[in-house]
């Protein structure tokens, strides 16, 4: 069987986001792109299937401008992925047309055993992606997943909810996982599959190809905002009898918490 898994290339944590002219979006210029931190939960957890059942392809799948993503492709290719397949289209699109393009290419591709996501990307944070394409596959999904079992096509999957609870569910392939943080330890690319990676496949889709316009998202971002700056810090001299009776008196008159 397949074993899907759907990447995302995002902005790294450490880069310094400038807006763009319009404030509609981010300027790309100088930004180091990343595979997404929760899709790297995704690649080793469906590694670790194809462990366990050694006659599975992993595939590895994601959207956006070719020249830049096909970076990602790789990175998941070096950690063990058999192949990758960049569907080459417009980073503007919304996580509706992205999970209808994927769903065509890997219906296209067929023989779907288990599809897997992160929970969500760390730039948009819309956590939508995994639904929307089961639904347009129409074949079940969970998420937050943070413990993952498989006897045959038969799933047994631990998701985190509130308080600290964990809810479980059995499901059958196929369907789709998006992983949370602590479902496993992704393992960084060894030098061997960093080189093993230039050779394997990496299948080119056309977007347009699909039948999708990417003027059929739902969602419009505009009129970004940067954080406001943060206060200086206020150091506090004196004992700590005096440093208490000062901090009381800006919490209660310039915090305004007390």
């Amino acid at each position: 069987m397949n074993i899907y898994v759907c990447i995302k290339q995002v902005p790294d944590t450490e880069t310094k986001i400038k807006l763009s002219s319009d404030q509609n979006s981010i300027d790309p210029t100088n930004i180091k792109w990343i595979l997404n931190p929760y899709d790297e939960y995704a690649v080793e957890e469906a590694l670790k299937l194809k462990k366990a059942t050694p006659e599975s392809t992993v595939k590895v799948l994601s959207l956006g401008p070719k020249a830049r993503v096909v970076d990602s492709l790789r990175t998941a290719l070096a950690m063990g992925a058999d192949e990758a397949i960049v569907i080459d289209g417009p980073e503007t699109i919304d996580s509706l047309v992205a999970a209808q393009a994927v769903a065509k290419t890997i219906q296209q591709e067929g023989d779907v055993g288990i599809i897997f996501t992160g929970k969500l990307s760390i730039d948009d944070g819309t956590s939508a992606f995994a639904q929307q394409l089961a639904e347009f596959l129409k074949i079940p999904h969970t998420t937050v997943v943070s413990k993952f079992d498989a006897e045959g096509t038969q799933y047994t999957v631990e998701r985190d909810i509130e308080g600290g609870a964990k809810e479980i569910v059995q499901m059958t392939g196929p369907c789709v996982i998006s992983a949370n943080k602590g479902l496993n330890q992704p393992k960084y690319p060894s030098l061997p599959g960093i080189m093993k990676a230039k050779k394997k496949p990496l299948k080119e889709v056309d977007f347009a190809s699909l039948g999708i316009e990417a003027g059929d998202s739902k969602t419009l971002f505009k009129n970004y905002q940067m954080p406001a700056e943060k206060p200086p810090v206020k150091m506090l001299a004196g004992d700590a009898s005096a440093q208490a009776t000062e901090l009381t008196q800006l919490l209660r008159n310039e915090a305004k918490v007390i």
